[in-house]
């Protein structure tokens, strides 16, 4: 598996930050430009990534407050989990987004520079829209 990461801190309670979250319609405000054909229930979206892949995710495990893990609900190219861990940090919360993804050796070379962007893209949006 290779892993995707970023990291940020939000100003807010963490209980907003994961109500956000849980729902999978607000995802769609996370994603960059390279997102196109997005659809979404509150537990299910779909989406393509630019020139790379089509994907279907729906809600693989919540643990409240604190983990939203993410599963492709239709099968991908490539086997994928994201996972966002939320910490307490005070009046702050703490964010982790990691993407792991089984990429074989040409996929990786095609996939890595996106799903990498896709991480950071989406914890600066996080960021942006809560601070």
């Amino acid at each position: 598996m290779t892993i995707f990461q970023s990291t940020t801190t939000i100003n807010k309670p963490v209980h907003q930050v994961y109500q956000f979250l849980a729902d999978m319609n607000n995802h769609e405000k996370l994603m960059t430009g390279d997102i196109s054909e997005w659809s979404s229930t509150p537990t299910e979206a779909s989406f393509s990534i630019r020139n790379m892949v089509k994907l279907s995710l729906k809600f693989g495990g919540m643990v409240p407050d604190t983990e939203i893990v993410i599963i492709p609900a239709e099968k991908p190219p490539f086997d994928l989990e994201i996972k966002w861990i939320l910490t307490v940090d005070g009046d702050q919360t703490g964010v982790q987004l990691s993407i792991s993804a089984d990429l074989n050796m040409m996929m990786k070379m095609v996939a890595s520079g996106p799903l990498q962007k896709l991480a950071t893209d989406e914890t600066t949006n996080l960021y942006n829209l809560f601070n």
